[in-house]
């Protein structure tokens, strides 16, 4: 493997890393969820807060994705929650869980 090769490749991988560190958990918050979720208070939906201490990572992700898929294996009797396949980026998906398990009451991490 040559060495332009091998430079290119890591210049590569550090810009996608640095991309990936760059997008906040907190604007992705602003831009899709604060109409109907407050951190620490229910809004039309669950606060994050409730949602950190009752749901895994893997629910989370999967009913942002999903979330008619979800709701019922989540307890909800029904889901007005849009699917955000298709809006979010595995990245904003990531910041945007990260941010919302931010919230999870001390006691419980």
């Amino acid at each position: 493997m040559s060495i332009f090769y091998r430079t290119t490749l890591l210049l590569v991988f550090s810009l996608s890393l640095s991309n990936a560190s760059n997008i906040s958990g907190e604007k992705v918050f602003t831009d899709y969820c604060w109409g109907c979720h407050h951190q620490t208070s229910v809004a039309f939906g669950p606060s994050f807060e409730e949602i950190a201490n009752k749901r895994t990572i893997g629910e989370i992700q999967g009913h942002i994705i999903a979330p008619k898929s979800t709701y019922k294996q989540l307890g909800h009797k029904r889901s007005v929650m849009p699917s955000f396949k298709d809006k979010l980026s595995q990245d904003e998906l990531t910041a945007i869980t990260k941010f919302i398990m931010s919230y999870k009451s001390k006691k419980d991490k």
